[in-house]
């Protein structure tokens, strides 16, 4: 009978710390080329804002084959819904036979999307980070912020989000989480402006962040642009930073912050410094100086759902056995 876990399980079997570590392999093995990754199916459904994503990738060393389907469905809290759901099929890559259906609700996704985060973040911040500011006050805010303390303990925290009372929930419980100074910003201006790290993650589809904001420095992880016509930075932004590296460029291309630069005439495919793998592996070097202005665009590669939910597979099963 194929395993089926559930979210209860599957939360208290997968780490942040073990999230990080094994979507850092997946891209290691993504920069030198062990990986085989398809495009990803982006389904709009009309007439309500929501979606649904499908992803998969092969990973050499990783035993399953994962895939993912996940929906955002961004009025659900209205109707006392989460904004996101979903669940993973995980097939034996040597067999092609199905090994478990994991029912996460979605629970998989953010801990990587959280933990794509921090491996950007460990490759292009500085090395000392104080301040981190927080576009956004949902669950990938919480697994934003949760991640990149690992990897850079910062100070302080501040946010801002078009929800005030989810965001006055966001920074006391991230106060609490994390033992950083917490603040609430008026407006996203204050929240970039403060920022040694900033981190976008809305479903926004104009952008909130001015290029004129930004300053020698900071580092920019923006992953709530992943479908056609979403976008949280001004377009400028990607064109005045030193750096731009997307999680896979031909995705970004297609779905993330390049998309909108791409179209605006700012940049052309060539001018983006790397794919996240090349950096994570060594291929090409992360940030080389303190005055540079870094931006990572992610829009969440299958390599992270196979990375997650075998290793996920793996811990439940030894728990049975």
């Amino acid at each position: 009978m194929l395993p089926i876990f559930n979210e209860e399980q599957i939360r208290q079997a997968v780490s942040h710390t073990d999230a990080i570590a094994v979507v850092r392999q997946a891209f290691d093995a993504d920069g030198r080329g062990d990986t085989v990754v398809p495009s990803v199916i982006n389904l709009a459904i009309p007439g309500v804002d929501g979606e649904f994503h499908v992803k998969t990738a092969y990973v050499a060393g990783i035993a399953h084959v994962a895939v993912k389907v996940a929906s955002g469905f961004y009025d659900n809290p209205k109707r006392g819904l989460p904004t996101g759901s979903g669940m993973m099929m995980l097939f034996d890559a040597s067999t092609g036979m199905p090994a478990a259906l994991l029912l996460d609700n979605g629970y998989l996704t953010d801990i990587r999307t959280g933990a794509a985060g921090a491996v950007a973040a460990d490759c292009l911040a500085r090395s000392r980070v104080r301040r981190v500011g927080m576009i956004g006050s949902g669950v990938q805010a919480r697994h934003q912020a949760i991640c990149l303390h690992h990897v850079r303990p910062f100070e302080r925290l501040i946010a801002w989000s078009v929800d005030s009372a989810g965001l006055a929930r966001y920074a006391s419980e991230m106060r609490e989480r994390l033992g950083v100074e917490t603040a609430v910003a008026p407006g996203p201006e204050q929240v970039v402006r403060e920022a040694d790290v900033l981190v976008t993650c809305t479903p926004s589809r104009a952008p909130i962040v001015s290029a004129d904001w930004l300053r020698p420095g900071m580092h920019v992880t923006a992953l709530g642009s992943d479908g056609p016509g979403k976008q949280e930075l001004d377009a400028r932004c990607l064109m005045r930073a030193d750096l731009v590296v997307c999680d896979r460029l031909a995705q970004c291309a297609r779905l993330g912050e390049l998309q909108h630069a791409l179209a605006a005439g700012l940049m052309r495919e060539t001018d983006v410094h790397a794919e996240l793998g090349q950096v994570v592996a060594g291929k090409k070097p992360g940030r080389t100086s303190d005055a540079q202005i870094t931006i990572a665009d992610l829009t969440g590669v299958g390599i992270q759902d196979t990375a997650i939910a075998s290793l996920a597979y793996h811990k439940l099963a030894a728990q049975r056995s």
